[in-house]
């Protein structure tokens, strides 16, 4: 149902535009939640399976859920419509607002990625400071310690191309505006603040059970990030192609 408040017929497609924008940022808010809970998950099912050390503490875990992500997920709210917003076909009302297209991209394309970055940014770390394969490390090891901050770090820093790449379901990156969303950019500023204090700062140290890490540690998770990028936006040139698989399980 519709109310009109003017005598302008025109005011119908605004309201449709702006109903169909909320929906795509709803959206885009929750496939980038859902993205970080599987490199949450997967250090403990290999901790319980494999025996390997765990990659990551719950403390952590509740950084990135309730410090890293909040910000970047609420900007994305604010997000303009995309340019062909209304050349879409009506969504269906038996249509989720959670669909397995949506479920398959955050769980197991980026979701992997992201998992695949912290995991190697954590055995990188271990395995440069000696440590071998079945080895006993103590939960105060400093190369633990580092080895764990390593893994959370890859993650944030996957989480903030996760961020470019969800403010767009089919528009290419660079036609978005790179300030076109300025909550955007404080989302990533508190975001990276927030990573810088829990590694750099002594104090905080003890609590978050973190270790100072080098430039080339911080970033060994980048290349993941970047082919999270590339990788969509291959997805999003494909879509615009009609290719059926692409529209089927990776248009969400």
């Amino acid at each position: 149902d519709m109310v009109l408040m003017d005598d302008n017929f025109a005011t119908i497609v605004n309201a449709v535009e702006e109903g169909r924008t909320i929906f795509d940022n709803i959206r885009k808010f929750i496939t980038y939640i859902l993205t970080s809970n599987i490199p949450e998950i997967l250090p403990f099912i290999a901790f319980a399976l494999l025996g390997s050390p765990l990659a990551l503490t719950v403390v952590l875990i509740l950084c990135i859920d309730l410090g890293t992500d909040m910000l970047p997920a609420i900007a994305l709210g604010s997000e303009k419509p995309e340019e062909d917003v209304m050349r879409q076909k009506p969504i269906s009302k038996k249509e989720p607002l959670l669909t397995r297209a949506m479920l398959f991209r955050a769980y197991v394309v980026m979701g992997l990625i992201q998992a695949a970055a912290g995991f190697f940014a954590f055995f990188t770390i271990l395995m440069q400071g000696g440590w071998q394969w079945g080895q006993q490390l103590a939960a105060s090891d400093p190369l633990y310690l580092q080895g764990v901050t390593a893994f959370f770090a890859a993650v944030v820093i996957c989480q903030v191309a996760n961020l470019f790449i969800c403010r767009a379901r089919r528009q290419p990156l660079y036609q978005l505006g790179m300030f076109s969303n300025k909550l955007i950019w404080l989302g990533i500023a508190a975001e990276l603040a927030l990573l810088g204090m829990i590694i750099y700062l002594p104090q905080t140290h003890s609590f978050f059970g973190t270790q100072s890490l080098s430039f080339g540690e911080l970033s060994l998770g980048l290349p993941f990030a970047v082919g999270m990028i590339l990788l969509d936006g291959m997805r999003k040139f494909l879509l615009r192609r009609d290719v059926k698989f692409v529209k089927k399980w990776l248009s969400w």
